[in-house]
């Protein structure tokens, strides 16, 4: 293996829709620029694969915008961290590479919320991105009778695309009550391209029951999960599946702007009208600052781009656009809120944190999500606190307060390459 010295004036981590934007219009303005991510494609989870790309207009726009734009790939490589002053630790198949920047941009985006639930580490029982992803792949669903759970969009479009895939749908089970889903229905009146995307997901998911206000209680199986309990605060009742889809929403790949000591606000990161953080030189976009969607991230990352590339007058062209899509990413927030009963539905013996088998009793004499790593080993298993540490602040309020690197697993040898860089 061998270690591999790189300098650029803009680094960009993350290849997804707000990526994708800032990388191409820095590179544009005459940038060295790079783009960092750890898939071998580009689009990130909500644009991956050549036939989403062809079906999908706006990402084939990006994508070739992209690879005319002159700006340097750096494909299959995980940022582990920061190495020292603006220098990136990353590894790549091929060995360590350090990453120089001027001005970096995270686009790291997000990832699905899980929360623990009698039944939820039961195999079969799947988050509704995750299942989508494997089908796309592979995994077999074709006949499988699955049934989806939790909040947000992406229920819907996980489900129309497991039908046309084959699969049987039992249900598809919306937690958020109806009075805020008509809400939201009419708001996208404003949005016709919303609009007319919606009307094709329905039409594609006729005949599927779709509830609101309703959520899972159990997960029951011997070996797999085989049924579900539902309900919807009033009563209870239970549905035969293959599969269960569940998630609760989307929560943002934090890990590296906190290495990086970027500040927080309720989650996110914190950032300005031109999307720099709280540390200079280095910018945020997309759901890094708020769970928006693709057409949110667009537009933030072209602002970080023009930002990063000192073009501050075309910045500033784009807050009008900026702000009408806030609008929209505030209404998925008022919409999708979760319910306080997701917060209870942990018995006494479910497991909050999988890697370390730390039950939620253990973890309710806790103050806060420092002591119970301390004292149970919450958090610090090969996930490093992704799936517990959102649901903890769901449960328990408890916020992440700093990060460790690696920030993902790594190597020996990249990081003691890491470490001798470092030093020397």
């Amino acid at each position: 293996m061998r270690e591999t010295l790189l300098r650029f004036e803009v680094v960009v981590v993350g290849a997804g829709p707000a990526g994708l934007a800032a990388a191409s219009v820095a590179a544009e303005k005459g940038c060295r620029t790079a783009l960092v991510d750890d898939t071998p494609w580009l689009g990130g989870q909500i644009w991956r694969g050549q036939q989403l790309r062809r079906r999908n207009p706006q990402a084939a726009r990006w994508i070739d915008r992209f690879q005319k734009s002159k700006a340097t790939l750096l494909d299959q490589c995980s940022i582990l961290g920061p190495a020292e002053r603006q220098t990136l630790l990353a590894e790549h198949p091929s060995g360590a590479r350090q990453i120089q920047w001027e001005r970096l941009i995270l686009a790291t985006g997000a990832r699905e919320l899980f929360l623990p639930f009698p039944g939820w580490t039961l195999p079969g029982n799947f988050g509704p991105g995750g299942l989508q992803s494997l089908a796309k792949h592979g995994w077999p669903v074709a006949g499988k009778r699955i049934l989806l759970a939790g909040s947000g969009p992406l229920l819907m479009a996980v489900g129309a695309g497991l039908r046309k895939m084959g699969a049987h749908l039992v249900s598809i089970n919306e937690q958020a009550p109806l009075h805020r889903l008509i809400s939201f229905a009419a708001q996208l009146v404003q949005r016709p391209a919303k609009l007319v995307q919606a009307a094709d997901l329905k039409w594609t998911l006729r005949g599927t029951p779709f509830r609101y206000g309703v959520w899972p209680k159990a997960a029951h199986g011997d070996k797999q999960v085989q049924a579900v309990t539902l309900t919807d605060g009033r009563r209870e009742w239970v549905e035969e599946c293959d599969f269960l889809a569940c998630g609760f929403g989307l929560v943002p790949n934090v890990e590296l702007p906190l290495a990086l000591t970027c500040q927080l606000r309720d989650g996110f990161v914190k950032v300005d009208e031109r999307q720099a953080s709280t540390v200079p030189g280095i910018y945020a976009a997309g759901e890094l600052t708020g769970i928006g969607g693709a057409d949110t991230a667009l537009v933030e990352g072209k602002i970080a781009g023009l930002a990063a590339a000192g073009d501050e007058p075309g910045a500033h062209r784009l807050e009008a656009q900026r702000a009408s899509w806030h609008q929209f990413r505030e209404a998925l927030k008022a919409t999708f809120t979760l319910r306080p009963e997701l917060s209870r539905l942990a018995a006494a013996e479910t497991l909050v944190c999988r890697c370390e088998d730390v039950k939620f009793d253990r973890l309710k004499s806790f103050a806060g999500w420092r002591d119970a790593k301390l004292q149970t080993r919450c958090g610090m298993g090969a996930c490093q606190g992704r799936v517990c540490g959102a649901a903890v602040r769901v449960l328990f309020g408890w916020g992440m307060e700093s990060v460790r690197p690696p920030i993902t697993p790594a190597r020996i040898e990249s990081l003691c390459q890491g470490e001798q860089k470092h030093t020397s």
